[in-house]
């Protein structure tokens, strides 16, 4: 799958979302290193904190599946009128943990790809000392 299809899968997911409370849907795509395709959108709740973002319903149906490593995840905002929409930090957190190497924003008609570490510097886990 090239990085257009991907982009595509992503526009496409947003438009399941559930966000009666923002009408600002975010759909996802990404493909895992074992070359898995997996799809998400943002899944709104009246108490806020209680809403999933799209990239992490992606994220967690591959972990779920068995899956260890994100190569590539595409996140479209379809709603977003002014700029492009990166995932938010705990999103970010969360592909971090699972080896994310690139994102594609998407933005109306066009995207763009990132290499992860130019969203997220700094995105080592943390170490502790004993």
């Amino acid at each position: 799958m090239n990085d257009q299809e991907l982009a595509d899968l992503a526009r496409e997911s947003a438009k399941k979302a559930y966000a009666p409370y923002s009408n600002f849907r975010v759909g996802a795509a990404l493909i895992t290193d074992s070359g898995n395709i997996y799809t998400g959108c943002n899944i709104e709740n009246v108490s806020y904190p209680a809403t999933v973002c799209g990239e992490d319903v992606a994220v967690l149906k591959a972990i779920s599946d068995g899956e260890t490593k994100i190569d590539i995840l595409a996140v479209a905002c379809i709603d977003a009128v002014d700029h492009p929409i990166f995932p938010c930090g705990v999103s970010r957190q969360r592909m971090a943990e699972f080896g994310t190497e690139e994102v594609i924003v998407v933005y109306k008609d066009d995207f763009k790809k990132y290499k992860f570490d130019d969203i997220l510097p700094y995105n080592n886990k943390i170490q502790f000392k004993d």
